[in-house]
């Protein structure tokens, strides 16, 4: 399957075609509600491992809403090209700022003055709520979706008559690897693990082949198997983390490919997931096939980071000060596995934050797996905070 090829997979509803010259990408998008101008913009924005093609379920439903809805492959995946899939490249391009600025200029370039709805999915949200809090004025609301925001890194407050504190030699989450490492047997956080270099290449060399990882990845993180009861975990300790599913706390010294295997979804299963079927699957296949991993690989080392992580101290003490909305799936861990991150959101991090939303019936792929309540979550948000109406339309 190509570029040519993949309208075929898609509804009806939504076309599939390219925009050059957008921060320095040739970007790929999704698109519904094309056909009408002057509609509001809702602006979709994936994780991993996925694509513009996950929101292939709910962009009808929020075109039937009256929205001009856009869903791009973000950099480093799909058909968006542009970027590097070296692992030793330089890693500003995949910098959260960068990839603000990519949403930016795919806004200004399909002629909007700013997004009448802003959604990010696991690791589109901290994109999104960066695009909130560098321009409210564009990103006027924002929805974050799996993964919460825990605020932004500040700089040291009020230190000019104080002395200088010793700084710890190991970071919260360096002490918690640590930790998990010197459990028996040791274990690993899924983050660390895709930030190494030998990561991207394990699906594609899976014993049970891409197709197979692929099928029990989306399987093993989704309401659909009984294994998933997400709860808070505190205190945050080594032993709290290693009784997570060993999707997100590894058993250290497998691959990610190894530590789902064991869950492989039965026959019945498969033929159960109405919101994945084996057609759909082949669009997530043929991408990974074509790009390989290391491109949508390259944020979790984004987080790692030094320089990149201060570059985000541009906003210390700021806020997310817009209308925001937090939705997670009611059997995903994603809300859980940073702690506090959902405390901090409802604290301190936001300053209008309306809803937290669990969504019953999903886990980490809502807007696969419950597209319907999904849609009513979007539409209700953005009427109550009044981004949804003419104001917002096509400049």
């Amino acid at each position: 399957m190509d570029f040519t090829d993949i309208q075929g997979a898609l509804p009806a509803a939504i076309r599939s075609r390219m925009i050059p010259a957008v921060n320095g990408l040739d970007l790929h998008i999704l698109e519904a509600g094309h056909k009408e101008t002057g509609r509001p913009l809702a602006l979709l924005l994936h994780g991993f491992p996925d694509l513009a093609y996950g929101w292939r379920h709910v962009m009808p439903l929020l075109a039937e809403a009256g929205y001009h809805v856009v869903a791009p492959d973000q950099r480093g995946y799909g058909q968006t090209t542009g970027w590097s899939a070296d692992y030793d490249a330089p890693l500003a391009p995949f910098g959260i700022l960068n990839m603000v600025r990519d949403t930016l200029a795919l806004v200004a370039a399909l002629g909007y003055s700013h997004t009448s709805m802003l959604v990010g999915h696991d690791f589109g949200s901290p994109i999104a709520a960066y695009c909130a809090i560098a321009r409210p004025d564009v990103f006027p609301s924002v929805v974050l979706m799996s993964a919460p925001f825990p605020g932004v890194p500040a700089f040291p407050f009020d230190t000019a008559d104080k002395a200088p504190q010793p700084q710890p030699a190991q970071s919260p989450v360096q002490q918690l690897a640590a930790g998990l490492a010197a459990l028996d047997p040791p274990r690993e956080l899924y983050q660390h693990y895709f930030a190494s270099r030998s990561a991207s290449d394990d699906p594609q060399n899976a014993p049970e082949g891409l197709r197979q990882f692929f099928r029990t990845f989306f399987h093993v993180k989704s309401a659909d198997w009984a294994g998933n009861a997400p709860h808070p975990l505190s205190p945050a300790s080594p032993e709290a983390f290693a009784a997570l599913p060993t999707y997100y706390v590894m058993e250290k010294g497998k691959t990610m490919p190894e530590n789902v295997a064991p869950f492989r979804p039965s026959d019945a299963e498969v033929a159960a997931a109405h919101w994945l079927t084996e057609p759909e699957l082949d669009v997530y296949v043929e991408a990974f096939s074509r790009t390989g991993f290391q491109g949508a690989m390259q944020g979790y080392r984004v987080l790692s980071d030094p320089a990149l992580g201060a570059e985000l101290r541009l906003f210390s003490g700021r806020t997310l000060d817009v209308p925001s909305l937090f939705i997670g799936g009611d059997k995903d861990w994603a809300p859980y596995i940073s702690p506090g991150a959902l405390d901090l959101m409802q604290t301190t991090s936001t300053t209008q934050l309306r809803d937290v939303a669990f969504v019953e019936g999903a886990g980490h792929w809502i807007q696969q797996e419950q597209p319907a309540q999904l849609a009513r979550l979007l539409v209700d948000f953005a009427a109550k905070v009044g981004d949804g109406g003419p104001k917002s339309e096509k400049r």
